[in-house]
């Protein structure tokens, strides 16, 4: 039993390869997004390799749900810490992004290499291919969300107001609301059965990680206003992308949109291209980070630039895991926080629908040509079940079909 293990250096480096090793596995066959991804890991790690039960899986993913920054990623790295400590951790999260970070720094040099892109038709089918794929999250999320006219009442709300002020502040208002409201008119569960987790670090360590996500939150900007250096404001932009998203991979891209593209440090075209490229990838959507670092017009660019956005945007996840989980376990039994939880997920589908129109719908469906491309990957995605990565070759090949007989 694990619980019979001696901690020595050499079965805490086997722990290491082993999770690295474990998670590498998935990183390069887990298609389909953050929810089949928690459908990945619970198949591994709660039935087949039990390194974990039923209860304490689902009590993971309830505060990755709570938490900002991708949930997927954030679970598989506390799954990681829980096996093989800290370090355990950072092999869940190398082994689980670098196929999907690798093929889209691949990529972003691929699309370097042409040029002006704007009447490129594959890349069209891209743009269009992920249009659909924000649609069927939509759909997904506002039926396991959005149950009552309560939750769908805040999420067509959040989305009236995200759409009201485009920005971040518009999104954490949401969030923040959406929470209040659900703290105080949604019935919560007292979760007093839970399981007990694998903590793998003290309460200091926590409250220093936590000082250390705030100082870099408010004092990144500061930094780079104070010393107009791009390479600190590119690391504070992605910083802040990744400490204030709630949600997931697709509820990042409007955060990131206004991050590179009105400063000039991407087109939009090309903005779009490599996000609609990163569905045909598996692994977690957060690698997008990597493309753009990669295809930015100025430096730090290139693999390095990819590496900095990449570090920069996953660098939040681990300090707020660090710093929040010791105190989980005496939160997560308060029915009030089963009550914010509702309220915060509604307001993520209602972020979530009005990224669907603005940036996504509005740069990719042009012609009705485009709309039936569209509906026909959307259903695809959420009828047919179809590998997300087939859909896209479907796209392009489309895209291409319409572009060859206009």
């Amino acid at each position: 039993m694990s619980g019979d293990r001696v901690a020595t250096p050499a079965t805490e480096r086997r722990s290491f390869f082993e999770v690295l090793w474990a998670f590498l596995r998935l990183g390069v066959t887990s298609f389909g997004g953050p929810i089949a991804h928690l459908g990945y890991f619970r198949a591994e790690f709660v039935e087949r390799r039990k390194w974990l039960d039923e209860a304490a899986y689902t009590d993971i993913i309830a505060l990755c749900q709570f938490l900002p920054g991708p949930a997927s990623s954030q679970v598989g790295i506390i799954l990681g810490m829980s096996r093989a400590g800290l370090p355990g951790g950072f092999a869940a999260w190398l082994g689980f992004t670098m196929p999907s970070a690798l093929a889209l720094v691949a990529f972003a040099y691929g699309v370097d290499s042409l040029g002006d892109i704007s009447h490129v038709a594959w890349l069209h089918g891209l743009k269009i291919v992920a249009v659909a794929v924000v649609a069927q999250a939509v759909w997904g999320m506002a039926r396991s969300l959005c149950p009552d006219r309560e939750r769908a009442t805040l999420a067509v709300a959040a989305t009236l107001l995200t759409l009201a002020i485009p920005s971040a502040s518009g999104q954490i208002g949401a969030i923040l609301a959406g929470g209040v409201i659900g703290w105080r008119f949604l019935p919560g569960m007292n979760n007093a059965e839970a399981a007990p987790l694998a903590i793998p670090v003290g309460r200091a360590t926590a409250i220093a990680s936590l000082t250390l996500f705030a100082a870099l939150l408010f004092g990144l900007p500061l930094l780079a206003t104070a010393t107009c250096d791009h390479t600190i404001e590119v690391i504070s932009s992605f910083y802040r992308s990744g400490s204030l998203v709630f949600g997931g991979g697709h509820v990042v891209l409007p955060l990131l949109q206004q991050a590179v593209v009105p400063r000039g440090w991407i087109g939009n075209d090309e903005f779009l291209a490599g996000y609609g490229a990163a569905q045909a990838v598996p692994g977690p959507l957060f690698t997008f980070a990597a493309y753009l670092g990669t295809a930015m017009k100025t430096a730090p660019n290139g693999w390095a630039g990819g590496l900095i956005c990449l570090a920069a945007i996953y660098l939040p996840s681990f300090l707020l895991l660090i710093g929040v989980l010791p105190f989980w376990d005496a939160l997560r039994h308060r029915a009030g926080v089963q009550s914010a939880l509702k309220g915060v997920n509604a307001t993520v589908v209602g972020i979530l629908l009005g990224a669907l129109y603005t940036p996504v719908w509005t740069s990719a469906i042009f012609s009705s040509a485009d709309f039936g491309l569209g509906v026909l990957a959307f259903m695809l995605l959420a009828f047919w079940r179809t590998p997300p990565w087939l859909v896209v070759i479907l796209g392009v090949l489309g895209a291409m079909a319409v572009a060859a007989v206009a």
